[in-house]
């Protein structure tokens, strides 16, 4: 079952926010996570490759074996961020496409114990800090009573990841910092502001133009302040951008139209 388009939708809370459980909590050690390091020597660049090759598959099977590659090679260099941004980045996706719930929620708090990890190897890695908010809202979907505690800290880790990098990852700090603003509960339950999440949403189209959840964002945006006619016109630019994109083969193309299909029928 398809819980999610993409690792942007997946971290993006919505509704009220009830209990409040601690969202972060003391990470197992790197051995823990990933296991001991190797008695003899590992060839880092090869498993790092493998896990994007595997990853680059998107399927449940393949994002799990590029889960285990990039805990592999975090198991023999976790100094090295990447490894746990990888780990991050399939856990994320696997708690938006797992088809058991125990699965899921599995997934969603590796993922955010290895966006900790990540940040414990190289503090000052804005990509850490990004993967980090990312995880949070994913745990919080799957465990709503931590959503309270997570929401602030998302915005934090997200407003200094656009402040420091805001071209990575097509511009996902604004772009994911623009959802949050969205879908979160307004003042004084949370952060959530549609004036603000607009401003970020149109910093993502000019940051990165050509990338389709950016259209959708801002159109989702747009929609919120109701700017009725400019909402349709960025999904419809979304969409042509999307089949683009599709017809270049990328993996995740097909899933940006089946939300930008909803977005439509749900009149945006």
């Amino acid at each position: 079952m398809k819980r999610a388009a993409s690792p942007v939708a997946a971290a993006i809370l919505v509704g009220s926010l009830s209990a409040c459980v601690s969202a972060l909590r003391e990470p197992p050690s790197a051995v823990e996570l990933a296991g001991p390091a190797p008695s003899s020597a590992v060839d880092v660049g090869r498993l790092l490759a493998e896990a994007e090759g595997a990853f680059a598959e998107r399927t449940v099977g393949s994002v799990r074996n590029a889960r285990e590659a990039w805990l592999a090679a975090a198991a023999a260099a976790p100094s090295r961020p990447e490894t746990w941004i990888g780990a991050c980045r399939a856990n994320v996706w696997l708690a938006g496409h797992e088809g058991d719930p125990a699965a899921r929620d599995s997934a969603a708090l590796e993922a955010v114990q290895a966006g900790q990890l990540c940040a414990q190897a190289a503090p000052a890695d804005t990509a850490c800090s990004y993967w980090l908010a990312v995880a949070l809202g994913v745990q919080a979907r799957e465990r709503r009573s931590t959503g309270h505690d997570a929401l602030p800290r998302m915005v934090a880790l997200l407003e200094q990841a656009a402040a420091d990098r805001p071209a990575m990852e097509h511009a996902g700090p604004d772009r994911v910092l623009a959802l949050v603003l969205l879908r979160a509960p307004g003042w004084p339950t949370g952060p959530g502001d549609p004036d603000r999440a607009l401003e970020h949403a149109r910093r993502a189209v000019v940051l990165a133009p050509e990338y389709p959840p950016n259209r959708m964002c801002l159109a989702e945006a747009l929609a919120a302040v109701e700017e009725r006619e400019g909402s349709r016109e960025a999904l419809a630019s979304a969409a042509e951008l999307a089949r683009e994109w599709k017809e270049a083969g990328h993996p995740d193309a097909e899933e940006w139209l089946a939300e930008i299909d909803s977005a439509s029928r749900n009149g945006w």
